[in-house]
């Protein structure tokens, strides 16, 4: 039986695909919680700039790495498994995602061993456990504002993806591709951002003071940035997966299921 599922090559890319997919969604979530300065990894000074009034640098998000290349795999699975198999992909990694934090949370409240607080003290960590907490213990409503931005990012993205592409059949992938994700990356920047630092906050004050509008849209329009740069950057490796999955598949196969997957509802 499983060598039967494996024998099939339209099978055996969706397994393929979607692991990948999964696992970039998972990475990008868990490595996250780290702020990292572009300019300083690129070895430049801080470009400064002044957004909606308010002083904005390229500090981001981690995740920030891996979100482009999540949404490009969303537009290689919808191009040959259309709107199902990306819906099927999202529900399972925001599924596995939750999942992931309810350990982390569990994890987090076991009581260390005796010695393993101190453990790394020579080398700079004090208290193991805070670190441990501080890295895998996000906040509730920063782990609800990713994973609401991530399943709206990935609907709009299949939407805008059949949209281009029933319009301009076969021709410019890079359009359909890469105009998908520009329009879903925006959406995606914001809504995090204002469910973690804006609604959050005003929902349970304990967090801290919301963001003022003004740090929220400097903030979001700064990471779009890089988003928007990345993803006219990686443009050309959509066109390489293309060709290295029509190779794969062959030309009759790949066209049958472009054509199952354009011909499916929403």
């Amino acid at each position: 039986m499983i060598q039967n599922i494996l024998s099939n090559k339209a099978t055996r890319l969706f397994m393929v695909l979607g692991v990948f997919f999964i696992a970039n969604a998972l990475i990008a979530e868990f490595i996250g919680v780290k702020i990292f300065s572009l300019e300083a990894s690129l070895g430049m000074q801080p470009v400064n700039l002044v957004l909606f009034s308010t002083p904005f640098s390229f500090n981001l998000t981690a995740g920030v790495l891996l979100w482009p290349v999540v949404f490009i795999m969303t537009d290689i699975i919808n191009e040959y498994y259309g709107y199902k198999g990306v819906r099927f992909l999202s529900y399972m990694a925001a599924i596995l995602i939750s999942y992931a934090f309810v350990l982390f949370f569990v994890a987090i409240r076991l009581v260390p061993a005796s010695w393993w607080p101190g453990s790394k003290a020579a080398t700079g960590v004090a208290d193991m456990q805070l670190a441990f907490s501080a890295v895998f213990g996000q906040g509730l409503w920063i782990i609800v504002g990713s994973l609401v931005a991530f399943l709206i990012g990935q609907i709009l993205d299949v939407m805008v993806f059949h949209r281009i592409k029933k319009l301009t059949g076969e021709k410019y992938i890079w359009l359909r591709s890469t105009g998908s994700t520009l329009v879903s990356q925006l959406i995606d920047s914001f809504v995090v951002l204002g469910i973690a630092f804006y609604i959050g906050p005003l929902l349970q004050p304990s967090q801290g003071a919301p963001w003022s509008l003004q740090q929220l849209l400097s903030v979001g329009t700064g990471n779009y940035i890089y988003k928007f740069v990345v993803a006219v950057a990686l443009t050309p490796a959509i066109y390489a997966v293309h060709y290295g999955i029509e190779r794969y598949l062959g030309a009759p196969l790949a066209k049958q299921m472009k054509d199952g997957a354009l011909g499916q509802s929403a």
